[in-house]
């Protein structure tokens, strides 16, 4: 779709000619003028909506989001925010504000998406059942044939495992690097997949590929000290994101399933 039709659509001024920005693994972004507008070719029903959702609840908890201006299922508008510095001790103070919202149940009364993967609707009071039934085994199914002969002790795993669990927060939900914008006002998270989970699921992601500074760290860990327990569960959290990477990009991703299982003495 021309992003300027989806301009037009929500009674937006086009501002020249589209911009391609990076950032579209999961569909097209483009700037024009103040606005970046996303469109997916295909998109699953409600990938738009849930991501205003999620950025709209960033914003509540007082991290810095882009605005939405306009979204509908073949897309969504946003302010385009200009670059600034680094602050990665900004960002250490953000993601502690995060996670200092506090929920009374696990989950979110409508779909969330990881990437295109739609993740049920719904909550719980059980974090692990919560977590191994309404977020990890749908993503084990949708992988299964490529995971192959990884499929079942994987699957023995998740349910053996002994999650650690601190409290529901709000969470972004798929916070790595290229989810991060260092803008003229400040740090501020993109691509949201909000829900309410433990913490873990954000610091597992944000250690998988790396890209957080020590800066980030120190400056995380004075507002909110993570327990020995929840850092050592930490590469067992990353299956969520390896499983949906399995899902997207394929067999590559099978040999971080099989390290994290080798980590914890489980074949």
């Amino acid at each position: 779709m021309d992003p300027r039709k989806l301009l037009e659509r929500f009674g937006l001024p086009a501002a020249g000619e589209p911009e391609p920005l990076s950032g579209g693994d999961m569909g097209e972004v483009w700037r024009l003028g103040r606005y970046v507008v996303k469109t997916h070719p295909s998109p699953p029903p409600g990938l738009f909506p849930a991501e205003a959702r999620g950025l709209g609840a960033l914003a509540a908890a007082g991290v810095r989001a882009p605005r939405v201006y306009g979204v509908g299922e073949e897309g969504i508008v946003l302010a385009y925010l200009p670059p600034g510095p680094a602050d990665w001790a900004g960002l250490g103070r953000t993601v502690a504000r995060l996670h200092a919202r506090r929920g009374a149940r696990y989950g979110a009364d409508e779909p969330v998406f990881l990437g295109r993967f739609e993740l049920p609707a719904g909550t719980g009071s059980d974090w692990a059942g919560f977590w191994v039934e309404r977020r990890l085994l749908p993503l084990l199914e949708a992988t299964r044939v490529t995971l192959g002969e990884l499929a079942r002790p994987l699957e023995r795993f998740l349910r053996a495992f002994d999650w650690p669990g601190e409290g529901p927060v709000l969470i972004h939900g798929d916070l790595w690097s290229g989810n991060v914008l260092m803008s003229a006002e400040g740090p501020a998270l993109i691509d949201p997949s909000v829900w309410y989970g433990e913490r873990a699921v954000d610091l597992a992601m944000m250690r998988l590929f790396g890209g957080f500074p020590e800066a980030f760290w120190s400056s995380y860990e004075a507002a909110r000290p993570v327990p020995p327990q929840v850092r050592a569960a930490l590469p067992a959290y990353q299956l969520y994101f390896l499983l949906v990477h399995v899902h997207f990009f394929g067999s590559s991703y099978l040999s971080g399933i099989r390290r994290v299982l080798q980590q914890y003495n489980f074949t």
